[in-house]
């Protein structure tokens, strides 16, 4: 994020020099006025030279590149680089890191889990295993996006790596996976495209990191440093809506809180991730003009003569499918989403075959499957069916103390006539088979472990919820807050200044716990983060039972212990119920691509974002719209889920394989169909192998465990549609 001040000036001069002798026809002797325009709402921040001549140890721009951030390959692979200055942290530093923690956070950065041979900075984009260390040279634009408002904020980084070549010129959008900040995408599209010669379009789509502190009234600024509110001005990244007087009060009753940019900015930012996205391949089109265009010629890149590819992961491939939706001028020619997170429409007039049975319980919302999910989960995971036996996993999400918290959900849910069973292994049972009613899987049973233990079900059912209710940082939406915790008891502490000073390289725009996590604010005998919280109306350490059934309410409009339609006393409230429904009918997809080429690759194993509410719903109701003209493509990958991340874990690393190789080879289908013409994939499921071996130190992969999915699928693999249904083989 770093600005070379005297670079700036040139290009920004020479940018000032084109329009203006594009305009004036004297100026090349044209008759035609044509100019190069920033893209309305944008206002660029900063250009900034990356030569990336070494393998940086340093923190300067000039040790820096557009991948990696001057680390290199080995560096990627290794422990996160050093501050000269913990508490103080340059804006070089931030961007290095940033570039680091965003690579690894959807990435296995592990030699035996593929890093360095399947995928890496070293990988040639032709798949050649180099001793490089992949630094790619170039130069980085950081621009905003606003609204007018000064709230929106959506950043914008156009990296051009001093291998495009303006002869066959490409573009490459990634917007950014979960809640992440600008270089979420890097480890995706970002190596992809920059590997290709492409300019790479990375963009936060109004996520990011944007932590306000409310206690000492700091913010994280658009570069990535901290300053208070006042200071930042309008470099402020996000800063919640509260007058100082709304703060001191909301202080007085919940100290030490943090506001989260994505949950609390009240721009319900996911309903402008297409045409965010959008907006980042204009500006990117518009920065290859400014770099590249002259007098006589100011315009030499068009949507006619460049080569677009959208491509990007989970939240991100949510937004490149917006974006292909939304593109009403043909800017963008290409698609992949790798397990992208989509809001269906209806959940009716299309099926879900799997083998030859229907499936039931499809095409919900991501709020309404999470907000369902987190109310049974922890119980559903003391199913016999989804035990997990691997120690190391146990140790490293602590799930052997969760035990007892997990029985006690189960207890409460019993208590509420929730779920079935006298015993607490039949009550589990039962919570697991709602949520094979709800969307889940078996494929997604020795899952429901790791994504609770690791918040994912509190997280998103407290940040959601209020990111479509518009809610602000002071509304204390079923009690829920966000705050630093104490891990051992709970209890909300202050944030710790230096973690504040690193949190745009280390956080990832959610409340993970880096440094904020969930927090109850009505747990009993006081407020406590969501592991530790006491439920008032059980009386036990169980989750916060209460807060979970609550934002279930929120989604549904309804209590789910009893059935009965919100009021405007309940808590919830039907207002607040009926503005979180508001919101999600913002956000829904069309699935009506109009033929734009776009490939889908999803993991069936994926209990996050479970297939049967997203990737293969999204299909066949897009099957449904376009039929014959249709040119969307699904390929299901077997043994995979979510978070390639997570194969760090031992016990993941024996029993799921990565799917981000999938999402290259989709991103060379693309490529080789929109420049050659050639085919795309046929719709299949791939058949991978797990590596086995010792959970913690599994088996090196290899390509066998990962084959390639085939153009031509045998007959059996083939995906296929039966009417309105989309019909998947075992």
């Amino acid at each position: 994020m770093a600005a070379d001040s005297r670079d700036s000036r040139v290009v920004f001069q020479w940018t000032f020099t084109a329009l203006a002798c594009a305009t004036l026809v004297a100026c090349g002797g044209s008759s035609h006025h044509v100019t190069n325009d920033l893209p309305q709402g944008v206002t660029e921040i900063s250009a900034t030279t990356y030569p990336a001549t070494t393998v940086s140890t340093g923190t300067t721009a000039a040790q820096q590149d557009l991948l990696t951030g001057g680390v290199g390959k080995t560096g990627l692979g290794g422990a996160a680089p050093a501050y000269a200055d913990p508490a103080n942290p340059t804006v070089a530093e931030l961007r290095r890191n940033a570039l680091y923690s965003n690579y690894r956070g959807i990435l296995d950065p592990t030699v035996g889990g593929g890093y360095g041979s399947l995928y890496g900075p070293n990988v040639t984009a032709q798949g050649a295993v180099t001793q490089s260390e992949g630094l790619i040279p170039g130069r980085e634009y950081l621009a905003v996006l606003d609204d007018g408002t000064g709230r929106k904020q959506t950043v914008i980084a156009v990296q051009v790596p001093s291998s495009f070549d303006a002869k066959n010129p490409c573009v490459v959008i990634g917007p950014s996976s979960g809640s992440r900040g600008v270089y979420g995408a890097i480890g995706t599209a970002g190596e992809w495209g920059l590997k290709k010669g492409c300019a790479v379009a990375l963009t936060d789509t109004g996520k990011g990191v944007g932590l306000h502190n409310l206690s000492d009234d700091t913010v994280n600024k658009v570069d990535g440093s901290r300053a208070t509110k006042t200071a930042a001005g309008k470099q402020s990244f996000f800063s919640a809506n509260l007058s100082d007087a709304a703060r001191s009060a909301y202080n007085a009753l919940f100290p030490n809180r943090i506001a989260i940019k994505h949950a609390q900015s009240q721009q319900n930012p996911e309903k402008d991730w297409g045409t965010d996205t959008i907006a980042a391949g204009r500006y990117a089109m518009y920065v290859l003009n400014a770099q590249f265009g002259k007098p006589e010629d100011p315009v030499p890149f068009t949507k006619s003569n460049t080569l677009v590819i959208g491509g990007s992961a989970s939240n991100g491939g949510a937004a490149v499918l917006r974006a292909a939706e939304q593109d009403g001028d043909g800017l963008i020619d290409g698609v992949v989403a790798s397990e992208p997170m989509v809001e269906m429409p209806k959940s009716t007039g299309y099926g879900i075959q799997f083998g030859d049975t229907a499936v039931s319980g499809i095409g919900k919302t991501l709020v309404d499957y999470t907000t369902y999910g987190n109310v049974y989960q922890p119980c559903a995971a003391l199913a016999p069916e989804a035990a997990i036996n691997e120690v190391s996993i146990f140790n490293y999400i602590g799930l052997m103390s969760m035990t007892e918290r997990a029985t006690a959900r189960c207890d409460g849910l019993a208590a509420k006539g929730l779920v079935t069973g006298s015993t607490t292994a039949e009550r589990a049972s039962s919570a697991l088979a709602k949520l094979h009613a709800y969307g889940w899987t078996s494929d997604n049973d020795k899952m429901h472990n790791a994504h609770y233990a690791l918040g994912n079900g509190p997280i998103l059912s407290a940040m959601y919820p209020m990111a479509y209710g518009r809610f602000g940082a002071d509304a204390n939406i079923c009690n829920t807050s966000f705050g630093v915790a104490n891990a051992t008891t709970g209890d909300v502490v202050a944030a710790a200044p230096a973690a504040l000073a690193q949190s745009a390289a280390t956080a990832n725009g959610t409340a993970n716990g880096t440094p904020a996590t969930v927090i109850y604010n009505d747990s009993v005998g006081g407020a406590k983060s969501w592991p530790l919280a006491v439920s008032a109306s059980t009386g036990k350490a169980d989750f916060g039972l209460d807060n979970a059934l609550c934002q279930h309410a929120l989604v549904s409009g309804v209590d789910p212990s009893t059935g009965a339609a919100l009021t405007a006393t309940s808590v919830p409230t039907k207002a607040q119920s009926d503005a979180v429904r508001s919101g999600v009918s913002e956000v829904y997809h069309s699935a009506n691509l109009k033929g734009k080429p776009v490939i889908i690759v999803a993991g069936r194993s994926d209990a996050l974002i479970p297939v049967n509410n997203n990737a293969r719903a999204y299909t066949a109701l897009n099957q449904t719209i376009e039929g014959t003209k249709s040119n969307l493509r699904y390929v299901e990958v077997t043994n995979a889920q979510h978070f390639d991340a997570f194969l760090l874990f031992g016990g993941f690393d024996t029993r799921f394989v990565p799917l981000h190789p999938y999402f290259n080879q989709a991103m060379d289908a693309m490529w080789n169909h929109l420049k050659s013409n050639a085919a795309l994939p046929a719709s299949q499921v791939v058949h991978t192998t797990p590596r086995g071996g010792t959970p913690g130190a599994a088996t090196a992969i290899t390509a066998a465990n990962v084959p390639a999915f085939a153009m031509t699928p045998a007959a059996g693999n083939q995906i296929t549609f039966t009417g309105t249904s989309i019909k998947v083989p075992q």
